[in-house]
C-alpha cells in the first residue's frame, strides 16, 4: 500500500487506494458511495477520482479505449463535414483555402487538445470545461465564471444535436432535388426530417444505451472504411487540377475587403470540421481508467481525424475543376454535385452520400450522449432551474435519461422553428462554435494563469511538463483568433438574411445567465471546487 504523500507539485494524492485509507480532509474510501453495480465502477484510480471531484459513481463506466476513441472521432466527423461544408469553403478561400486552412486548424487542434487533455487527466470529470474553470480560476470569480460557461456549453451542445441534424436532413433533400428537378424543397420537410433523426438518435441513447460502447466501435470503422468508398471513385474518374492550382487558387467569393479576409472566415469550415474533441471528456464518468485511457483517446482522436480529413481535403483540391458549378448547383451542397458530375450515376451518387448521411447520424448519437451528460453534470451542481429532476439517474438504466429526454424535447423544439424562420433556426445553430471555442479560452486561460502565478496543479497521467506554459500560450492565441473571425457572415454585404447571427445568439446566453446568476443562480449553484476534497 501506498501512503498519502505531498508530491512536489503540493496536492495530496495517492496512487493505491485500499478500504478505510485517510485522505487529506478526513474523506475515506468507505465514505465513497455507488449505485452501479462493483464492475461498471471502474479501476483503483477511478475511485480515487471520484473521491478527490467529491462524486459519486451513478454510471456505468463500460467505455474502453477503442470505444472512447470512436465516439470522438465519429462525433466530430471531420472528413464528413468538409465535404458538408464545401459550400463555405469554396465561397470564401477557394481550395487553396480550404487546404491551408485546414493545415492551421489541425497544427492550432494539435495545441489545444494537448491543453484539454491533460486538464481531463487531473479532473476527469462529465463537468468538463465548467469543473476546471471553477478549480483553477481565481477564487475571486470562478464561480461566476464556472456558472456562465456550463451555461453556454449546455446550450451549445443543444444546437450542434440539432445542427447536424438539419444537414442530414437538408442533404436528403438534396438528393430529391437532384433525382427530381422539379421538386421545391420545403422547410416544414426538413423540419420533420430533423425531427426523425433525432428521435431515432434518442433511441439509441435509451434502449440501447448499455449497447452504445459497442455501437461506437462498429461505426469507428464505418468512419474510416466509408471515406475510401467516396474517395476511390473520386480519384479513378474525376479530372484533376494541376498542383500549383490546387495549392494556390484562392478565391474571394464573398466579396471581403481581401484575399486574406476571405481565407479567415473561410477558416469557419475546417474549424467546424476539427472542434469539439471535449466530447469524450463530458462521458468521462463511464469510462473505465479515465485520468489515462481520455487524454489518449482524445490525442489519437486528433490525429485520426486529421489524417482522415487530409485525405478528403487533397482529394478536393485536386477534383473540383470548376468551383463555379458546384455552387450553382440545385441540390445546395456541391460535393453532391460532384458526385454526379464524376460517376455520371445517380445510384453512385445517392450511395456515396448515404454513407455520409449515415455517418452523420451516428455523430449526432453521440453528441446526444454527450449534450445530455454535460446537462446532467451541471444540474447535479445545481446550475439549472428544474435541476432536482435534470440531474436524476434512473435506477437500473444508469444513464441521465430525463437529460437525454430534455434533448429530445430542445431538440424538436429548435426544430420547429424552422417552420417560421431558417434564419432564427440558423442562428441558434450557430451559436456552437462560439460556445466551444469560449468554453476553451476559460479552462486554458485558467490553467494558464497558474502557471504564469507558480502555482500547484494537480497531479495528472498524461502531463505537458515544462511545456505546458508554452502549450497553453500558443492554444489560447489560435482561440482568440478563431472566436473572433467565428462572428463573420460568409459574404458581404451583409442582411437580415445572411447576416451571422451568432454574436446575438451568443452575447444572449451570456446576459441571460449572467441575470440568472445574479438574481438566483448564485443562491444555489455550488461551484465544483466546493465539493471536490482535493486540498493543497
Amino acid at each position: 500500500m501506498d501512503n498519502m504523500s505531498k508530491s512536489s507539485n503540493g496536492y495530496v494524492h495517492t496512487t493505491t487506494l485500499v478500504k478505510g485509507e485517510q485522505y487529506s480532509d478526513d474523506v475515506q474510501l468507505q465514505d465513497f458511495a455507488a449505485t452501479v453495480a462493483p464492475k461498471w465502477q471502474g479501476t483503483l484510480a477511478d475511485k480515487h477520482d471520484m473521491i478527490m471531484l467529491g462524486r459519486s459513481q451513478v454510471l456505468r463506466r463500460n467505455f474502453s479505449f477503442i470505444s472512447i476513441l470512436g465516439f470522438s472521432a465519429v462525433l466530430i466527423c471531420t472528413w464528413e463535414l468538409v465535404f458538408a461544408n464545401l459550400l463555405f469553403a469554396l465561397t470564401d478561400g477557394g481550395t487553396a483555402g480550404l487546404f491551408w486552412g485546414f493545415t492551421v486548424v489541425v497544427i492550432a487542434s494539435i495545441f489545444i487538445f494537448s491543453s484539454v487533455a491533460e486538464m481531463a487527466s487531473m479532473s476527469p470529470t462529465a463537468g468538463g470545461q465548467y469543473h476546471w474553470v471553477s478549480e483553477f480560476a481565481p477564487a475571486f470569480c470562478q464561480k461566476f465564471l464556472s456558472y456562465i460557461s456550463g451555461w453556454v456549453l449546455a446550450i451549445g451542445w443543444q444546437g450542434a444535436v440539432v445542427g447536424l441534424s438539419f444537414v442530414v436532413g437538408t442533404m436528403i433533400q438534396g438528393l430529391i432535388s437532384l433525382q427530381d428537378p422539379s421538386y421545391e424543397p420545403q422547410q416544414w420537410h426538413g423540419t420533420l426530417l430533423v425531427i426523425a433523426v433525432v428521435m431515432f438518435c434518442i433511441v439509441f441513447n435509451t434502449s440501447l444505451a448499455k449497447k452504445l460502447p459497442l455501437i461506437e466501435g462498429f461505426i469507428l470503422l464505418l468512419h474510416i472504411i466509408g471515406l475510401f468508398a467516396i474517395v476511390i471513385p473520386l480519384w479513378v474518374l474525376a479530372p484533376r487540377n494541376t498542383p500549383s492550382v490546387a495549392f494556390t487558387r484562392f478565391n474571394n467569393g464573398g466579396n471581403w475587403s481581401s484575399v486574406g479576409v476571405a481565407y479567415m472566415v473561410g477558416l469557419l469550415t475546417a474549424l467546424s470540421s476539427m472542434m469539439g474533441y471535449d466530447c469524450s471528456v463530458h462521458m468521462s464518468e463511464e469510462i473505465k481508467d479515465a485520468s489515462n485511457t481520455l487524454p489518449r483517446a482524445m490525442m489519437w482522436g486528433v490525429g485520426l481525424n486529421a489524417v482522415l480529413g487530409y485525405v478528403v481535403v487533397i482529394t478536393l483540391c485536386f477534383t473540383v475543376t470548376d468551383p463555379q458549378a458546384l455552387l450553382d448547383s440545385a441540390t445546395g451542397f456541391p460535393f453532391i454535385q460532384l458526385f454526379f458530375n464524376v460517376t455520371k450515376s445517380y445510384t453512385a451518387t445517392h450511395i456515396m452520400t448515404a454513407i455520409i448521411i449515415v455517418n452523420i447520424v451516428s455523430a449526432v448519437i453521440s453528441e446526444i450522449a454527450t449534450a445530455s451528460r454535460q446537462i446532467w453534470s451541471f444540474a447535479r451542481d445545481d446550475g439549472f432551474p428544474f435541476s432536482n429532476f435534470l440531474k436524476k439517474v434512473s435506477p437500473g438504466w444508469n444513464i441521465p435519461l430525463n437529460a437525454v429526454v430534455i434533448n429530445f424535447v430542445f431538440g424538436v423544439a429548435i426544430s420547429l422553428i424552422n417552420l417560421g424562420s431558417s434564419v432564427a433556426l440558423n442562428a441558434i445553430v450557430s451559436l456552437t462554435m462560439s460556445a466551444l471555442l469560449s468554453s476553451y479560452i476559460l479552462s486554458i486561460g485558467c490553467i494558464f494563469l497558474k502557471r504564469c502565478r507558480g502555482e500547484p496543479l494537480p497531479p495528472s497521467v498524461f502531463t505537458l511538463g515544462r511545456w505546458g506554459f508554452a502549450i497553453n500560450g500558443i492554444a489560447l492565441a489560435f482561440l482568440f483568433i478563431f472566436f473572433v473571425f467565428c462572428f463573420f457572415p460568409m459574404a458581404t454585404p451583409v442582411d437580415a438574411t445572411t447576416m451571422n447571427w451568432n454574436i446575438a445568439m451568443f452575447g444572449g446566453i451570456t446576459l441571460f445567465a449572467t441575470f440568472w446568476y445574479i438574481f438566483r443562480g448564485h443562491k444555489k449553484y455550488r461551484p465544483p471546487v466546493d465539493i471536490q476534497n482535493r486540498k493543497l
